[in-house]
């Protein structure tokens, strides 16, 4: 999604820096990016193009920028096209603005403006920000007799909040006063990063450059004032308030390295990622997560029902988790998506703990869906994220990190699979004390502890999985079918298949397939099953006769154990007996995810940055 970075300074140039951020956010997902510096002299210059931000760059490296005090912005378009005009910054006069978010009443602010002379160029919600802060600067210069007052960005910028309707990230600058910036946080998330001779305000950490050591998370409805030297804060209601400073957390940023594409890399990490998700978790006979507090082992044994809410990627991993949850725990659980949650009305169960899955834990459906939440009759709420010092965490009770570190694939593959292990972790201890023994557990441990090694195995299967792209490449649609927990894993497949190759492909419950989906059936459409070898396998095979006897094309993912019995027409990709059936969900998602590598690299598609996607969906 939209990223966000800004810089005021002392003495140095901050150009560089406001670049630098930009390409350390290109793994969100954008379309334009651009920049404004202004200089002491209170010369604006801004520039936008529409693609990657190394042109952006190239462009800036041709002219002279400089400034002490300036903005930038990669867009991820919501309104208007993806042109020139519609990218960020934009301008009203000397006032500049960056947004991520959407204004939702935009289209009678613009008509207000109009009708007081102003014109605006793009057919964005965000351009009317800055002619409403400009506006308002210009009717507190006329109130104060044309005496400008000492902030006068900050006094629009207040005045301006009450007239925006919907969610945003803004930060803005004037360059009349190049001495400081204002931000404010209302459902986006912005950070203030603290350097040594300099401030920084970003959407993403990410985008912080190597001397920023400290960073102040701005809570919901949050202004700043931020100069070279110090930062101010009000809070929602116009209060001066004081945001303590945490340690920023750093991780080393390392490139493809041998590897042709992140998301090829994020795959093949799959293994490691999840031995750090495990660490410190597994004793020698138990699971281990006392990491969450006194308060919460005491709610995990209380609860009679579990609710996930999340979004995508992330909604498939709890619709796996639900199967283990009521196989394992005994717990009921439903799952949900989070865009639909916040517009029903739910109702809550009794004694019911609320689950919420993301990735970046900025998602801004689940984020809404946590807050509603809040309001209603939980046990409590338990984040679980990949970002440690997102929003998700910060206000859910209680989180578990995922540690899978850093993922710029704009696909999820590692975030997924250490999703589906943590998940199965907080299964295990939750079960402890309901439905299994001792020795039982120690099992699910042992499984556990073998499971990196045992993905690192089945690595080697990428060969033949993109032999098997080469034979689907051509195809114009493909269905995915598996039973049981392998159902949301084929899911999860044809998501992926999605949004790499832009392939439409769709899945299916196999036992569902005769009440309708047959009728897709014939020599045309690939189907590709999930074969664990389970207590549905033979259930499984009786649903490949009904395909097999229409003439389907059949893709068997299968368990070296399993045989195939029927008469059709069918290539086999064998998996190998590694894993237990609870655990088959983690291991048969990744031929998956290969598949769709090489089928979009086939293709020659941008496959770590697919096209319209967004890594972070910071807006509804």
């Amino acid at each position: 999604m939209c990223g966000i970075i800004a810089a005021i300074a002392q003495q140095r140039n901050v150009s560089d820096a406001l670049l630098a951020g930009l390409a350390r956010l290109e793994y969100r997902g954008y379309d334009s990016a651009g920049i404004a510096v202004a200089d002491s002299s209170g010369e604006l210059q801004r520039i936008r193009r529409v693609g990657k931000v190394q042109q952006l760059i190239d462009v800036v490296e041709q002219l002279t920028l400089s400034g002490t005090c300036g903005i930038a912005h990669t867009r991820w378009a919501t309104h208007g096209a993806l042109t020139e005009s519609n990218a960020h910054p934009h301008l009203s006069g000397t006032v500049a603005i960056v947004h991520n978010g959407i204004i939702e009443n935009y289209r009678s602010l613009r008509q207000c403006l109009q009708q007081q002379g102003y014109h605006p160029t793009s057919e964005t919600d965000s351009e009317i920000i800055a002619h409403l802060l400009h506006w308002e600067q210009s009717q507190l210069a006329h109130t104060n007799g044309n005496v400008q007052p000492k902030n006068p960005l900050r006094l629009a910028v207040q005045q301006a909040i009450p007239q925006l309707q919907g969610s945003y990230g803004l930060v803005a600058m004037d360059s009349r006063f190049p001495n400081y910036l204002i931000a404010v946080r209302c459902g986006s998330p912005l950070i203030i990063g603290l350097g040594k001779d300099a401030y920084f305000v970003a959407s993403d950490q990410y985008a912080l450059p190597p001397d920023v050591n400290q960073v102040v998370f701005l809570q919901e409805g949050d202004l700043a004032e931020i100069s070279a030297q110090h930062f101010k804060l009000w809070n929602s209601q116009g209060e001066p308030v004081v945001r303590s400073a945490v340690a920023m957390l750093r991780e080393i940023h390392s490139d493809k390295g041998n590897y042709q594409h992140y998301m090829q890399k994020e795959i093949h990490e799959q293994p490691l990622a999840i031995s750090h998700t495990l660490t410190g978790r597994l004793l020698a006979d138990r699971v281990n997560l006392s990491e969450l507090g006194p308060a919460a082992i005491q709610c995990l044994e209380q609860v009679e029902h579990l609710h996930i809410v999340a979004c995508g990627t992330a909604y498939h991993a709890g619709l796996v988790a639900r199967y283990w949850f009521e196989a394992l725990a005994k717990i009921p659980c439903e799952v949900e998506i989070a865009s639909e949650f916040r517009y029903r009305k739910p109702v809550t169960r009794r004694r019911s703990l609320l689950l919420v899955l993301s990735q970046s834990g900025e998602t801004a459906d689940t984020l809404a869906a946590l807050r509603l939440a809040q309001g209603m009759d939980y046990l409590g709420t338990l984040a679980i994220c990949n970002n440690p010092g997102s929003t998700l965490v910060r206000e859910s009770d209680w989180a578990l990190i995922t540690h899978a570190g850093r993922e710029i694939g704009v696909a999820s593959t590692k975030a997924f699979t250490t999703q589906l292990v943590l998940l199965l972790l907080l299964v295990v201890h939750m079960a402890r004390h309901r439905s299994i023994s001792a020795q039982q557990e120690q099992a699910w441990v042992q499984a556990l502890t073998k499971l990196p090694e045992n993905l690192q195995q089945l690595l080697s299967i990428e060969v033949k999985v993109a032999q098997l792209a080469a034979q689907l490449v051509t195809d114009r649609h493909i269905l995915f079918i598996g039973r049981g927990v392998q159902y949301p894993i084929a899911m999860e497949g044809a998501l992926k298949l999605k949004e790499l190759a832009y392939i439409p492909a769709e899945a299916f419950a196999a036992g569902e397939l005769k009440h309708g989906p047959l009728a897709l059936i014939d020599s045309h459409i690939p189907v590709i099953v999930l074969a664990p070898q389970d207590e549905l396998a033979e259930k499984l095979q009786s649903n490949l006769e009904e395909i097999a006897a229409r003439g389907g094309r059949i893709y068997w993912l299968a368990d070296s154990a399993l045989t195939w019995q029927g008469s059709g027409v069918m290539t086999r990709l064998k998996m190998p007996s590694i894993v237990s059936p609870l655990l088959a969900p983690i291991a048969y998602v990744i031929p998956l995810q290969f598949l769709a590598y090489h089928i979009a690299l086939l293709k020659g598609h941008d496959i770590d940055q697919p096209r319209n996607l967004a890594k972070s969906v910071t807006v509804e």
